[in-house]
């Protein structure tokens, strides 16, 4: 999930006891190192924790005020997760995480159902949230009357989407969403989540690349074709666009690090690089130091690399993959 500063510092901030592995864009304006390229460099190790090899039923939480329109977009990207679509597709972007597996030898599951939504539209615990906060909403959204969420510690993810008008701590600063899991002492059980904030019209710049770009970068905008036009959102808007790819990021990270314990690089399992982390900003071949990589265009000139359900486009970034040891995507040219 990304140890970040918002495309500019790459730091992750624990202010207590480690609450999160968050992911912001970041790395992308340093032209920090990538690894398209098969490397040898990447130590990610297998820690012994379980992964998310039983059917995820997905459960989704709608904190503040949504435009139904941005939730038919989100909820058509989950449906891609374990739907057919023409190749290249979400479905196939999501069996490079599948590749992971735990001690028993259960790879990473490819059935994502989303099996329940609580609406939160009286901001529950305010528009100014902590990172730990995330537990008391998913608290109040599995024991709320009269149509609470199941609370499952089986096979359950909580997804706790906020609106644009809530501020998180850290977010647009140093993170655009995390992923952790729940404490008992709160929630009542284990079960893990993950965060991610509409950036639309708090920080595009920030956490919708390569939709938007911050105008302190001292740098031209990214395009399909490393020109200088900045890449228009597949789905019509840069804000719910650059979140599925962060969502992106958060789920195939939450899958196979849930418990914090199982894969990742890095000798601190209190910040560690994950299995997103090692391919920021990298959405095709030949990407890397700000350019995202070859992805398509369609007739509009609206960039994507997956397909999904209902004729939808998405771009989501590209993960690890351990067979081929290099970031990969399924519209990779090799």
């Amino acid at each position: 999930m990304h140890k970040l500063s918002c495309y500019v510092l790459f730091l992750l901030s624990f202010l207590y006891f480690p609450l999160a592995l968050s992911w912001s864009q970041n790395t992308q304006f340093n032209q920090a190192e990538n690894y398209e390229g098969s490397s040898d460099l990447v130590n990610l190790e297998y820690h012994m924790g379980p992964v998310l090899a039983s059917a995820i039923n997905l459960y989704i939480i709608w904190y503040g005020h949504w435009n139904p329109t941005h939730q038919a977009t989100i909820r058509d990207f989950v449906y891609s997760l374990s739907s057919s679509a023409p190749y290249p597709s979400v479905a196939d972007w999501w069996k490079t995480v599948r590749l992971y597996t735990d001690q028993t030898g259960s790879n990473i599951t490819g059935s994502i159902s989303l099996s329940g939504e609580f609406y939160d539209l009286r901001y529950s615990h305010g528009v100014y949230l902590s990172r730990l906060s995330m537990q008391s909403i998913i608290k109040t959204a599995v024991t709320s009357y009269p149509r609470p969420l199941p609370l499952n510690p089986r096979n359950g993810l909580y997804l706790v989407l906020t609106s644009s008008d809530v501020q998180v701590e850290d977010f647009c600063r140093a993170v655009c969403g995390f992923h952790y899991f729940t404490f008992p002492t709160i929630v009542g059980v284990t079960v893990p989540y993950a965060w991610i904030g509409y950036s639309g019209t708090q920080c595009p710049g920030m956490c919708a690349y390569p939709f938007a770009w911050p105008k302190y970068s001292g740098k031209p905008p990214p395009s399909t074709n490393g020109g200088d036009n900045i890449m228009r959102a597949p789905n019509g808007d840069a804000g719910v666009d650059g979140m599925i790819s962060v969502m992106a990021h958060e789920l195939a990270e939450v899958s196979s690090n849930p418990l914090v314990n199982a894969w990742y690089a890095g000798d601190d399992p209190t910040a560690p690089t994950e299995i997103a982390d090692l391919c920021l900003g990298l959405y095709g071949s030949g990407g890397g130091g700000g350019y995202v990589g070859k992805v398509y265009k369609d007739s509009w000139g609206n960039g994507y690399n997956v397909n999904g359900v209902k004729g939808r486009r998405f771009l989501v970034q590209w993960v690890w993959n351990p067979v081929k040891r290099r970031c990969f995507g399924p519209n990779a040219m090799d």
